[in-house]
């Protein structure tokens, strides 16, 4: 049994270099930016994103493989979408561990900020 998740969870790596590559590069820039603590909010946001959109494509796919009778296929997408489901689980844990270690921060922009967009602090053509 331990040799069959293992098995499933090596098809897995890929993926979960991107996903890390995604994170270290989000953290990376917007700590060089802005601070700490907006780095880890803008990442904790960006895999919010990433783990629900792609929890929502490898669930179409799994659906689409069982219509269709490929279980080696829905076999693939299952472990995905597993996987997809507990990275989720464990970024709502992160947000709420930042959320409590944090307990003045907060997690909505205001309507004092003067940043509307990401893409505003980079464009150069923006009042200030």
């Amino acid at each position: 049994m331990p040799a069959m998740i293992a098995a499933r969870l090596y098809r897995l790596i890929p993926l979960i270099v991107i996903l890390a590559v995604i994170g270290i590069i989000v953290y990376l820039v917007v700590a060089w930016r802005y601070t700490d603590t907006k780095a880890k909010e803008m990442v904790i946001k960006a895999f919010i994103w990433t783990n629900g959109i792609l929890s929502g494509v490898f669930a179409l796919a799994t659906l689409y493989a069982v219509i269709e009778s490929n279980w080696f296929v829905m076999d693939f997408f299952a472990t995905c979408l597993a996987f997809m489901l507990i990275m989720l689980g464990c970024t709502f844990l992160a947000k709420h561990q930042f959320l409590k270690h944090h307990p003045n921060y907060k997690w909505k922009v205001t309507s004092k900020s003067t940043i509307t967009s990401p893409f505003d602090a980079f464009n150069p053509f923006k009042r200030k």
